[in-house]
Formats: structure tokens, C-alpha cells, sequence
């Protein structure tokens, strides 16, 4: 059988290392192989959809011995988790390469480390094997770093040297767990199958094991209070390293808290489940107040991944309190859809804020107005995406959020005062919408373009799903579920 998953992770990097051999190519050549490896594997990652999943386990397995010695192996595969997420990774990498097909800023350059991103954040979501998993996830902060401090904003260089700083200092416990892990299998392995159908730590270390998982997730979700770095991160990074960095990296942690801290230490995830849902309700709380304190429209949307991405840590931790299966169930299936939902919508944000920025050259909110007489398109594109982040009903957010708020009204009732976040989210978009687009333009405004096709090829999928996951997301909860559905711990 050919080995797609395999294909769908090293063809991204197979044409970057193509790309950087060649002698000398123009802007048109790097954004050419950068599109065509993209879209390859966005086919690639079609087809493993069509393959399927299967309940219980891990389908579509793909194993090759790689460190004998110590049990790694390269093993990947995917399941009703992982398969969403690398879904939403290549198609997010390939609009990403059409929105920048429009920069001739070292093109080459770019390309290639958008390349090698893109092979490390599926290659995170495959990886059955804890190595390789680490190995992914920290090939990801290289090519994130040099992104934003080669091509990001006037601060550029102290975001990229503080995005890495935490991330890298964050991940250190991670590899401390995966050791304690290996070192209490018996035999040793890092196999991740193993490691979830029976735990191998117990007691103490188990628990020392999750505070080290759960710390560098955190870091990574971003969670309260480590989650500093992001709006730096965002602010200063280009408009394409934004969409990846919220629509895809913020992933690594939420798919990380429930594949390794939940699946692999469940026992002692139980024990400070409630922590870890006070945390929750915390970030996405504190997420909405300072998001509507901002006045840069981009920081703005940055913080509102705090407050979203706190909902997912709510549902992770609601997860793990539950005793009843069904509701366990409903409360993943919520974290995932909402993991999903906000890719499209968050990432389609960045994407209308780069565009806004290139037109008026300024993201301050308060220079801007009645720019929905001067781009109605982009005016009422950026107005259907906000409703979707504020979860309004038939788009992408309102039935991932639902879920979330059943099984926690139902586990622990106290933690639906993190309702009360969307109250506020409303109140910071419809602010924006009307600080930006409402009211009469200014002459200085006059005669901006409105999107070109360009930007409307690279809107129009995300503004489709978010509809179509809103309308009918059972496409997509069926194949969350099949997973779910049978996680016993």
C-alpha cells in the first residue's frame, strides 16, 4: 500500500530541499513550488480522509525501525483526533501560499521555511512514536522563529526571540515526561499505542509526569498565565505566519493536553482535573476583557485565541472529571470541533487584518471608519468572520461552544460562569465593526481596492466551511466521535 501519510509529511519538505538546491530561482519560481507541494499535499491529506479511521486505535499505520536500541521507531498514523487537525493544517498552508504568491520579499526564503513548517505541524499530528513527536515539535519553533524575525514587524526580532525562548524553555518538561514514560515501560519504548492502551506510570510519577505535560502545553495553547508571548508573537509576525501560528501551532498544545496528559496519565489528570478547569475558565475569561481593552485590531484578534483557546482547556479538563462515557464523549468532541472551528475562523481573521493593514497601513482601529462604503467585500467578510468568532448560531464556533457548555453544565455547573466570555467577545467585535467600517469614510480612504481574486480564492474556503460546519457539522463530529466515542479511562 503507498504510504500517503508518509508522502503528505516529507513532500513539503522534499520541495523546500529541491527549492534551496537550485542555483538561483525568481519569486515566481518559490511561490510556484510552494503552491504545488502545498496543494499536493492538501490532495494527499484527502485521500488519508478517504481511507478513513477506525474505532478504538490508530488507522492508516505506518511503521519503519528507526533507533532499535532504545524502542523509537517512525511511526505514524492517524484517528478520529489527529485526522481533523491535519485536514485543517494543509489546507490552511496552501492558502497561506496563495496569499503570499503577492510578496517578492526573498521569496525563496520564505517559501522554503513555510516548507519545512509545513512537514513538522503534520508530521506533530501523525507521530505514534514519542521521539518523533518531540522531534516535529521542535522543528516547528526553528522555522517560526526565522519567519518572524525576518520578515515581521518594526519589534520583529524581540518577538521572535521571546516566541522561542518560551516555547523552547516550555518544551524542556515535555521531554522530561516522554524520558519517565519510556524509563517505566516495560519493555522500554516510546510507542505511543502502548503508552495509551496501558499508562506506565502510576502514582507519584505519574502526576510529576502530567505537572511537566501540562506546563509545556500551556506555554504552547498559550494558557493563563503563560501565554505572554502571543500577542508579541502576532502583532509582529507577517500576515501568513499569524494564520499559522493561531490556526494550526496553537493546536500542538490543545492535541497535546488530550493526547499525551489525558490518554497517557489519566489517573492523576482526574486528581487535578478541577485545577485545570479553573485555569480554563480563567483564560477564556481573562482572554475576552483584555482582548476589548485593545486598540491594534491585530493584537486584538490575538487575544481572543486566548479566550477561545480556553474553552478547549475547559473541555479537555471536563473530559477528565466526567464518569460518564456519553458525556466525556460530547465534551471532546467540542474541544476538537472547537480546535477546528477556530483555525477557520481565527486564521480568515488574520488573513482580513493583513489584508486591512495593506490597504490603510495602519492597524489602530481608531484611524480607521466607514471603510464598508470603501470595501464592501472586505467589510462584510470581516463582519460574517467576527459573528462566527462571537458564536453566532450556523457558523463554525456556536456548535463546538455548545457542546463544550452541556458536558460542563453537567460535570461541574460552576465553570459555565466562563459563558459570560462571549458576552464580551460580542461586545469587542461589534466594537470593532463599528470603530472600522461604520460611519462615513474619510477622503483620504477613497479609492482603496476592495479584495482582488486573489483574496477572495484564499477567503472563500474558509468562509464556506465555517458556514457549513455551523449548518451541519455532523460531516465532522462523525468522525471526531468514532474516537471519542471509544476513549475509556
Amino acid at each position: 500500500m503507498i504510504p500517503v501519510i508518509s508522502l503528505a509529511v516529507f513532500l513539503p519538505l522534499a520541495a523546500g530541499l529541491l527549492l534551496m538546491a537550485l542555483p538561483k530561482s525568481s519569486s515566481r519560481l518559490a511561490h510556484g513550488v510552494g503552491i504545488g507541494a502545498s496543494a499536493l499535499t492538501f490532495l494527499l491529506t484527502l485521500v488519508i480522509w478517504a481511507r478513513g479511521v477506525v474505532p478504538g486505535g490508530f488507522a492508516q499505520v505506518e511503521e519503519v525501525s528507526w533507533i532499535e536500541a532504545v524502542g523509537a521507531a517512525y511511526r505514524v498514523g492517524v484517528d478520529g483526533l489527529s485526522l481533523p487537525l491535519v485536514l485543517l493544517t494543509s489546507l490552511l498552508f496552501l492558502l497561506g501560499f496563495i496569499y503570499q504568491a503577492k510578496s517578492a520579499d526573498r521569496a525563496r526564503s520564505f517559501t522554503i521555511l513555510m516548507l519545512m513548517l509545513e512537514t513538522a505541524s503534520i508530521g506533530t499530528f501523525v507521530a505514534l512514536d514519542a521521539l518523533l513527536f518531540y522531534v516535529f515539535f521542535e522543528v516547528s519553533l526553528v522555522s517560526m522563529y526565522f519567519m518572524i524575525a525576518g520578515w515581521g514587524g518594526a519589534e520583529r526580532q524581540r518577538a521572535a526571540l521571546m516566541f522561542f525562548i518560551y516555547t523552547l524553555l516550555g518544551s524542556l518538561p515535555l521531554l522530561l515526561a516522554i524520558l519517565g514514560l519510556f524509563l517505566a515501560s516495560d519493555p522500554y519504548t516510546f510507542d505511543m499505542r502502548l503508552w495509551i492502551e496501558a499508562p506506565p506510570l502510576v502514582g507519584i510519577g505519574a502526576m510529576l509526569a502530567l505537572i511537566a505535560m501540562l506546563f509545556t502545553f500551556a506555554v504552547k495553547i498559550p494558557a493563563f498565565p503563560v501565554h505572554t508571548w502571543l500577542p508579541a508573537a502576532h502583532v509582529q509576525a507577517p500576515t501568513v505566519g499569524s494564520v499559522i501560528l493561531a490556526g494550526v501551532m496553537l493546536k500542538f498544545g490543545t492535541y497535546g493536553l488530550v493526547r499525551f496528559a489525558l490518554q497517557m496519565t489519566p489517573d492523576a489528570f482526574r486528581q487535578i482535573g478541577v485545577v485545570v478547569l479553573a485555569v480554563g475558565v480563567v483564560g477564556a475569561i481573562y482572554g475576552a476583557f483584555v482582548a476589548l481593552a485593545q486598540s491594534d485590531i491585530k493584537r486584538m484578534v490575538a487575544y481572543t485565541s486566548v479566550n477561545h483557546m480556553g474553552y478547549v482547556v475547559i473541555a479537555v479538563a471536563i473530559a477528565a472529571l466526567a464518569t460518564d462515557p456519553g458525556m466525556r464523549a460530547i465534551a471532546l468532541d467540542g474541544a476538537i470541533l472547537q480546535m477546528i472551528s477556530h483555525g477557520l475562523v481565527t486564521g480568515a481573521l488574520f488573513f482580513l487584518v493583513g489584508m486591512l493593514k495593506d490597504r490603510a497601513h495602519t492597524r489602530e482601529m481608531d484611524e480607521m471608519g466607514g471603510l464598508l462604503k470603501v470595501v464592501p467585500v472586505l467589510g462584510w467578510t470581516y463582519i460574517l468572520m467576527a459573528f462566527a468568532s462571537l458564536g453566532l448560531p450556523g457558523l463554525a464556533h456556536f456548535p463546538a461552544e455548545f457542546q463544550i457548555f452541556l458536558a460542563t453544565l453537567n460535570v461541574s455547573p460552576w465553570a459555565v460562569v466562563s459563558i459570560l466570555a462571549i458576552v464580551v467577545v460580542a461586545g469587542l467585535y461589534l466594537r470593532s465593526i463599528s470603530m472600522v467600517f461604520l460611519g462615513e469614510p474619510d477622503k483620504k480612504w477613497l479609492g482603496m481596492p476592495d479584495l482582488d481574486r486573489r483574496e477572495v480564492i484564499v477567503l472563500v474556503p474558509l468562509i464556506v466551511l465555517t458556514i457549513l460546519i455551523g449548518i451541519a457539522p455532523s460531516w465532522l463530529l462523525d468522525l471526531i466521535h468514532i474516537t471519542t466515542a471509544s476513549m475509556g479511562f
